[in-house]
């Protein structure tokens, strides 16, 4: 529910209490003024103007006793629908200064029940991406140290005379700066596809996805053959909606990172048409994956192994930007395992004969 209907909601209770209000004072001053006036006259046998001055007095003490009560009773009541909004306000405020958000807990229901359980959920969607960039940046620096540690000692080597320059040094000084620039690039590329917004700014257009796998899979062709002896694909044809590199780049870094981690024999690649889904599975046996931990692999330099290689090519953002790409695409991706049998599935809507390009 949006603020704007809840906030019209709230107003509209406001209105039904003011008037609640202004009838409880108008009824109880009536129906008090009308049974005195009939104790005045039949039991007391007031009439003319001692009767008029009675009543205009009594009328003035019903009149201010009505008003406290329903004073008190409007104060109370306004105070409680108000009061969740006021703790919302100060928590929001809190935000904007900067401060971890914090869950609000107050006791309400209705729209403002829903509007408190929305704000609370976003608090703990900022503050999940807040813990997210920190854990990136330490992640980046991370990546990054080692190499610019082995740059800066060559070249201070190199600066104290301590070492000469020589063709090998040179290429190790290079490899280095190449795998600082591919770390960047990937870092760059990931960003660009993040959050599905790639959807309108890259060209997309009707591929073969049947074709666009096959194609993929003969350029690993040569390393598929040395690893696996037994190799079985079948693929449906259809047509999507895509960026073909996006998703020859989705099915390349899935592929080499099977070839990275399989420890079989077999390979299983299938793509199916499953009503207006196109769904493809990659099965093979690997290296252990806990299954508790299955879907932090799609987690930006996330390594299974602490101990893996730290080239560029394992910086552990192949899968991420993988899942920002499929993302992208408005589909789906992930990983069955039982620990070592693995199955990467990803899920792509099937293009339409009425969508328009």
């Amino acid at each position: 529910m949006s603020l704007f209907k809840t906030l019209s909601n709230l107003l509209s209770k406001l209105v039904a209490v003011n008037s609640l209000v202004i009838l409880f004072v108008i009824l109880l001053a009536g129906f008090s003024v009308k049974d005195y006036a009939c104790y005045l006259v039949n039991s007391e046998q007031v009439v003319g103007q001692e009767l008029v001055d009675l009543l205009n007095g009594f009328l003035w003490k019903v009149g201010v006793l009505a008003f406290m009560i329903a004073g008190l009773f409007h104060f109370l009541t306004v105070k409680r629908m108000i009061g969740p909004i006021r703790t919302l306000s100060v928590a929001a405020k809190e935000m904007k200064e900067g401060k971890p958000p914090t869950k609000v807990s107050v006791k309400t229901s209705g729209e403002l029940q829903e509007l408190v359980e929305n704000f609370n959920s976003m608090s703990e969607t900022l503050k999940s991406v807040q813990e997210q960039r920190d854990e990136m940046l330490r992640d980046i620096a991370h990546e990054l140290r080692t190499p610019l540690t082995n740059i800066n000692g060559y070249l201070e080597a190199l600066q104290n005379q301590v070492i000469e320059g020589d063709p090998e040094l040179f290429g190790s000084l290079l490899e280095e700066s190449r795998r600082i620039t591919r770390i960047v690039e990937l870092i760059t590329e990931l960003n660009s596809w993040s959050n599905g917004q790639s959807f309108l700014e890259k060209e997309y257009e009707p591929v073969k996805i049947d074709q666009l796998l096959n194609d993929t899979v003969t350029a690993f062709q040569l390393k598929l053959t040395e690893q696996f002896a037994d190799k079985q694909i079948a693929l449906d044809e259809a047509t999507i909606s895509a960026n073909q590199d996006g998703l020859k780049q989705v099915f390349s870094n899935l592929l080499q990172n099977i070839l990275d981690y399989n420890v079989g024999s077999s390979l299983s690649i299938r793509g199916q048409k499953v009503q207006d889904i196109y769904h493809i599975e990659l099965s093979h046996t690997g290296q252990r994956i806990n299954p508790d931990k299955k879907e932090k692999i799609f987690e930006r330099f996330y390594r299974l192994e602490e101990s893996r290689s730290t080239k560029a090519e394992g910086a552990g953002l192949g899968l991420a930007i993988a899942k920002s790409i499929i993302h992208a695409h408005q589909g789906k991706i992930g990983l069955t395992t039982d620990g070592t049998h693995h199955t990467f599935w990803v899920e792509l809507p099937i293009l339409t004969n009425n969508a328009e390009f």
